[in-house]
């Protein structure tokens, strides 16, 4: 399948992402959303009118988002502007880009706006009545915590999933702890000069708005919340589980954020961008579940589902970007495609920035096309693991127009 469709170069943003119960804890995340669009929008001079069709991605509900998309392009003055709401939990950032290009593809829209937005802090308590249950009484839910630690087909929590893939590929602690510190070595060079790689699609310092929006309540000077381990640090750490190999180390951290891409017809992809002698193309999307309880195992098939629907192999991409929760999704994926567990994730990755799940994909997607832009071009690949022991990969191309 051939996707006529393009990223305008440096027409996308994410904002820093801060640890659950941080500096976003108490931000509507579609109102938050639709505050920092309006602001990346203005700094390129880019108005609302521009897009004829848009999607957003959220997994975490928030009071109205029953309105979803049509709220959220309301809010940033495009009140005539539709399209659907996604929800695929850590998937729905590659989900979204796929919705946008198809829309754009099949000549429904010209220009399309993909916004990803979560808030895992104070997430909804839901109840559901049951008038026929004893004295009346509904079943409740924490929709962020008890999800985490429960997939209601498996019965089995995230972690587990994680320790099922670290057997399988006979990892010990020690091999995870010693990857996270490397990870680390990545992040730190997004962090040098001041933050230079960030701030090639982030706003810094980055203003953290009010409740209401309309006052500055401080700023962040990157990610916030994010743990630096050392040797030692983790030498001292257990097991979560009993008899298991992942520490707290070896995981990522619930998070809050919002990121947004901007997907086009080639025509319009080079009146947007920033430099219109880059071309960003999308050539190939992949999907794949694996056995019940290895959700870590799932990105490689879906990787290798979007290689072969763009034409490629692994040994032709220049830049990986994978979601990993656990360490041990590093691990996987690169047993099963045949690489080096040191050859991708350059600049970081979600286990060191957080994992606000909507958002997270498509910072990463970001993240990989200016990789590809500081190279001089290449392809590209992102897959990421998601809730039901599924995923979803997305591969692109960054050249001379």
């Amino acid at each position: 399948m051939t996707y006529n469709v393009e990223i305008p170069y440096g027409c996308y943003w994410s904002t820093p992402f801060a640890r659950w119960q941080g500096s976003f804890a108490n931000l509507h995340s579609m109102e938050f959303a639709a505050y920092v669009a309006r602001n990346e929008l203005a700094k390129r001079q880019i108005p609302a009118s521009v897009f004829d069709a848009a999607v957003m991605g959220i997994s975490v509900p928030q009071k109205h988002s029953f309105f979803g998309t049509p709220w959220l392009t309301a809010l940033i003055g495009a009140d005539r502007v539709g399209g659907p709401t996604i929800s695929q939990a850590c998937a729905t950032g590659v989900r979204c880009l796929l919705a946008a290009a198809q829309e754009v593809s099949s000549g429904l829209s010209s220009v399309s706006l993909m916004m990803t937005c979560d808030r895992t802090s104070n997430g909804p308590h839901v109840f559901y009545p049951n008038p026929a249950g004893p004295g009346g009484t509904g079943a409740a839910e924490n929709w962020v915590m008890d999800n985490f630690g429960y997939d209601p087909y498996t019965t089995k929590s995230m972690l587990v999933t994680a320790e099922n893939t670290a057997a399988e590929f006979k990892l010990d602690t020690q091999q995870q702890h010693d990857l996270v510190l490397y990870r680390q070595e990545q992040y730190a060079a997004a962090l040098a000069n001041d933050s230079a790689f960030l701030k090639r699609f982030m706003t810094l310092p980055f203003e953290v708005p009010n409740g209401n929006f309309k006052k500055v309540a401080g700023t962040m000077a990157g990610d916030e919340g994010v743990t630096i381990s050392t040797a030692e640090g983790l030498a001292k750490l257990k097991p979560v589980t009993p008899g298991g190999t992942i520490t707290f180390g070896c995981q990522t951290h619930p998070a809050d954020g919002n990121a947004a891409i901007i997907v086009a017809a080639p025509d319009r992809a080079r009146e947007l961008s920033k430099n219109p002698a880059i071309r960003v193309r999308i050539l190939g999307f992949g999907q794949k579940r694996v056995e019940p309880a290895f959700m870590p195992k799932a990105p490689a098939p879906a990787a290798q589902m979007a290689l072969n629907q763009a034409g490629i192999t692994i040994s032709q991409v220049d830049a990986i970007k994978l979601h990993n929760p656990f360490t041990a999704n590093d691990f996987a994926f690169a047993g099963a495609l045949g690489i080096d567990v040191k050859s991708f994730n350059n600049y970081g990755s979600s286990l060191l920035w957080g994992h606000p799940q909507a958002p997270m994909g498509t910072r990463g997607i970001i993240e990989i096309i200016e990789e590809l832009a500081i190279r001089g071009g290449g392809y590209g690949l992102f897959s990421g693991c998601a809730a039901g022991d599924s995923a979803m990969a997305v591969v692109i191309q960054v050249s001379d127009a």
